[in-house]
C-alpha cells in the first residue's frame, strides 16, 4: 500500500501554496476539487493531460498541503485540505478561487 506525504497543518508554507496554485492546471484541479468532495486523478484534472503529467501536478499540490491523496483500492482519490489552507491562512482559497472563476 502506497502512503502518500502530507504535511501537518502547521508546516504549510504560504510560498509553496502559491507556487502551486500558480498554475494553470494545479489551479483546474484545485477548483474541482473545491466544488465537492474526493475524486479520482482522472475526475478532477483538465481533458488531454498525461497520466504522469497529473501525477506531478498532484505531487506539488500534496507536498504543498494543498489536497489529500488516499488510496481507495487501485484508484487514488484526492480532496482539498480547505479546512486546514483556511486555518492557516484566513481567506487565501477564497480569494484565490473568487479571482480565477471571476478571470475565466
Amino acid at each position: 500500500m502506497s502512503k502518500f506525504f502530507h504535511p501537518r497543518t502547521d508546516d504549510l508554507q504560504l510560498p509553496s501554496i502559491l507556487a502551486a496554485l500558480g498554475d494553470d492546471i494545479r489551479l483546474c484541479i484545485v477548483r474541482k476539487l473545491a466544488e465537492g468532495e474526493a475524486l479520482a486523478c482522472q475526475n478532477c484534472a483538465p481533458d488531454g493531460v498525461a497520466p504522469s503529467t497529473l501525477s506531478y501536478h498532484f505531487k506539488i499540490l500534496r507536498d504543498a498541503g494543498l489536497i489529500k491523496t488516499e488510496k481507495r483500492g487501485v484508484s487514488h482519490y484526492n480532496s482539498l485540505r480547505a479546512a486546514d489552507v483556511e486555518q492557516r491562512f484566513p481567506g487565501l482559497l477564497h480569494a484565490v478561487l473568487t479571482e480565477h472563476n471571476q478571470n475565466k
